[in-house]
Order: structure tokens, then C-alpha cells, then sequence
């Protein structure tokens, strides 16, 4: 497959220099442990909010830092943990008076890096809380988990937690906003194609034209099963069907509504899948309130979507709410 790549081992790298370049003002990078951050942080009057997993996710996480979300992220490679090292540097240069979230989505190597950086951490008087994000419905295991994966539900914990830190809350509270939103969100994918991460050159899997994968992981882990590719409106309905029952979600509801792409599904059929899970919700008596749709966290390039809840109540909506400023723009 065609990318535009020069050397493999330096894509994550040339990746974090062209957003620091791209955004002067607003991020600083610090290249030996792949860290990007606020330029403003930390900031002794609030909490500093972080994360990194893997690369390969755009625009999570490095593409969301900023007033309102993350406060720093320290990638992996692609679709790999970042090494215990970043994260230990990233809390220490992220260090505040009011202390230290590390969010963490449910991986393996993400647990082990990130536990052996906060015990290091905390040796040296950093205080940190902890928040794990696993709302995917699809398997509750799989090749890198022990438990539910965490994916686009991570979205609304990175933005409710930083509008609570903006707002001055302490350590304890905004980490409990963050459990609070991973207890009320769910998500699940369904995939049209592999991808090819820059170093392997190949597809990590394949799939026949007439074959979907449903409930994969966003970094090609086997899903819930294979079904044969039918109309937008019908894979969307099972994919609704397995989030909306889930916690479950009921007549009555207020929900946020996401549609996530995988990297290589173009808006306009985006905005299609919407359109039948905002029908879906209508006829399950669920009222939507806020509304996502676009690629929040991806794939490289593989064609597929995402659907995410989180039912909504008047603090987490309105935290959702508050203003943010990251380094993406459309125009």
C-alpha cells in the first residue's frame, strides 16, 4: 500500500514535529520521550490531565491537548504502548501542586507501562490518580486485554475530565468524574477493511469483499464474528443493538450519539450510519442531546465506524459542553 512515509521508525516522530510546527503557540514537544504538551502547562492551579497509548489513533491522543482536554500525551509506536519512560517523563514535566490523572485506556502494555510509572511516580512525591477507560461491548477479552477494551468512549472521559480540571476540582474529584463517565458510556466497531501500519508494510488482516468484521478492536484484534457486508442501514442496526442493550440504554434516556470513523470512511457515509442510529434511538424512546460525528479515534487507514452512547445526566452534559481549544482546525 501507498503511504506517505519516509522511514518507518521515524513516522511517529515526524508525525509529533509536524503538529508541534503546525500549532507554535499553543503545544510544545519534547522529542526524547515523544511528549507533547500544553504550552502553558502545568499550571499550579489545576489538575494535569494525560495520556498516550499507541500511535495510529488519530486525532487521539496527541491531536487533543489543549484548554479544556488533555493537558499532555506521550505516544507509543504505532498501535504500541508508550515505553514506561515516556510516561514517567511526561508526569514529571506535567507535575502540579493539584496533582496528576493518568487516563488509561484497558490494554495490557498500556496497564504495565502506565502502573510502572505511576509507582515511580509516587516515589518521588507526585500525586496521582488513576482513570481506566474500557467501554467496548464488542468481546470481554481479547488479544491485549484482560477485560473490556477501551476506545471512542475515551473521548468523553478526556473532555469531561478536562472541563473538570479547568474548573479548578481537585484530583479526586476529577478522577471521579472520569469513572463516572466510563461507567455510563459503550461502544462498539465494525470493520470493512484491514490496515497497514507504516513499519509492517502489509495488511494486519483481510477480509473478503463480501465479509465485514464486527465488534474488531482498533488495533485489528478479532471481534465478536464475521458477517457478510449488507445494506448501511442493517450492519448499523446490529452494532446499535449491541451498545443501546448493553448498560442498558432505555425509553427516556439522554444520550450523547457518536459515529466514529476508522481512519478510511468518508463523512458522507458517516453522516448515513448517523442517520439510522439517530432513527434507532428516536424509536427506542432515547432522546439525543449532543450529537458526534467524524473520526475521533481510528485506525490508520482502515474503512470502518464506530458507534458510542453515554447517557447523559445534568453534570456530565454540561462538562461536555464547556469550551475546549485543541489544535485542529477545518478551515
Amino acid at each position: 500500500m501507498k503511504k506517505f512515509v519516509n522511514n518507518p521508525a521515524e513516522f511517529v516522530h515526524e508525525m509529533l514535529e509536524g503538529l508541534a510546527l503546525a500549532n507554535p503557540k499553543t503545544l510544545k514537544w519534547a522529542p526524547k520521550h515523544n511528549i507533547i504538551y500544553r504550552a502553558d502547562a502545568p499550571n499550579p492551579n489545576k489538575v494535569s490531565v494525560i495520556q498516550g497509548s499507541g500511535s495510529g489513533h488519530e486525532p487521539a491522543h496527541v491531536m487533543v491537548v489543549g484548554k479544556g482536554m488533555l493537558d499532555a500525551a506521550c505516544p507509543g509506536n504505532v498501535f504500541a504502548a508508550p515505553p514506561m519512560d515516556y510516561v514517567l517523563e511526561c508526569t514529571r514535566l506535567l507535575n502540579s501542586p493539584k496533582g496528576v490523572l493518568h487516563l488509561i485506556n484497558n490494554y495490557q502494555g498500556d496497564r504495565m507501562c502506565w502502573d510502572m510509572a505511576r509507582e515511580a511516580a509516587e516515589a518521588e512525591g507526585i500525586k496521582i490518580a488513576t482513570v481506566i477507560v474500557d467501554d467496548d461491548v464488542s468481546v470481554e477479552n481479547s488479544t491485549y486485554t484482560t477485560g473490556r477494551r477501551g476506545v471512542a468512549g475515551n473521548f468523553f472521559v478526556i473532555k469531561a475530565c478536562g472541563a473538570a480540571a479547568e474548573e479548578g476540582r481537585s484530583l479526586e474529584q476529577v478522577a471521579a468524574i472520569g469513572k463516572k463517565v466510563n461507567g455510563v458510556v459503550r461502544s462498539m466497531g465494525l470493520a470493512l477493511t484491514g490496515c497497514t501500519p507504516p513499519a509492517k508494510g502489509k495488511p494486519i488482516f483481510e477480509l473478503p469483499e463480501d465479509e465485514v468484521e464486527l465488534g474488531l478492536g482498533i488495533h485489528g484484534e478479532p471481534g465478536r464474528r464475521r458477517e457478510k457486508f449488507r445494506s448501511a442501514d442493517a450492519m448499523l442496526d446490529g452494532v446499535f443493538e449491541a451498545v443501546s442493550s448493553d448498560l442498558p440504554f432505555k425509553s427516556g434516556d439522554k444520550v450523547g450519539l457518536m459515529i466514529n470513523g476508522l481512519g478510511g470512511t468518508p463523512l458522507s457515509e458517516l453522516y448515513v450510519l448517523y442517520r439510522r442510529a439517530a432513527q434507532n434511538c428516536e424509536k427506542k424512546g432515547i432522546k439525543v442531546a449532543r450529537s458526534y460525528v467524524g473520526n475521533y479515534c481510528t485506525a490508520l487507514e482502515m474503512a470502518g465506524m464506530s458507534l458510542t452512547m453515554i447517557r447523559l445526566d445534568d453534570e456530565i452534559e454540561s462538562l461536555l459542553a464547556a469550551p475546549a481549544e485543541i489544535g485542529l482546525h477545518i478551515f
